[in-house]
């Protein structure tokens, strides 16, 4: 437990030190706009408030976690991409770092419509394992990295609040079954490993309430 949550740590200082070295020029939201209708809105709405569950909510999320994603979906020098998907490597082929940066600042200044739990059981079990974890099987507890609220600590961390729980469920279980990859250092991997089906599905039914 004390080895994840110092693994934790390390990461989010790592992805603090990207995030600075990328942000040498300021985002255009403007030109962003104009990508995401061209480009992204028929998945993900052109304000980021995706109507389907398959493709998660963009509006409000943390710009660098949302840049750090599209830069992982498009291949580099004749690698595979760090987070695969044949959909999404199409959508950001023609895109620049640049346009990938503009874009996730036009999402992130975006007013989230939050999905909402559907399950009032199943978001009660839940909230205790995303502020307390379980202690049995060496489970951190969600709020160290993403917050109380579900906001993301510090801005690498993602914005899981409101975002649709049939996403959240299928992510968590992309991560345990190493089908997605590009978490720094395995530690979403490491986290999901730790967690049933049940608790991958109660975590991600309160984490769509949480506000």
């Amino acid at each position: 437990m004390n080895r994840l949550l110092a693994a934790l740590a390390a990461v989010a200082l790592l992805w603090a030190a990207l995030a600075a070295a990328q942000s040498t020029a300021t985002p255009d939201a403007a030109k962003g706009e104009q990508i995401a209708k061209q480009v992204c809105a028929a998945c993900h709405a052109a304000d980021g408030n995706s109507a389907i569950a398959a493709n998660p909510k963009l509006a409000g999320q943390i710009p660098e976690y949302l840049h750090k994603q599209l830069v992982n979906f498009k291949p580099e020098g004749g690698k595979k991409a760090e987070r695969e998907s044949a959909v999404m490597a199409g959508m950001v082929a023609s895109l620049s770092n640049g346009d990938m940066r503009n874009v996730a600042a036009y999402y992130a200044s975006q007013k989230l419509r939050p999905a909402a739990a559907g399950s009032k059981e199943l978001a009660a079990q839940g909230q205790k394992l995303w502020r307390g974890g379980n202690a049995a099987s060496g489970l951190p507890a969600c709020a160290g990295c993403h917050g109380p609220d579900g906001a993301g600590i510090p801005s690498q961390f993602p914005r899981l609040s409101g975002q649709f729980a049939e996403y959240v469920e299928a992510q968590l279980k992309l991560f345990r079954a190493s089908g997605r990859a590009n978490d720094p250092n395995g530690m979403m991997r490491g986290v999901a490993a730790r967690m049933s089906d049940q608790e991958i599905r109660a975590v991600a039914e309160y984490a769509a309430g949480l506000r």
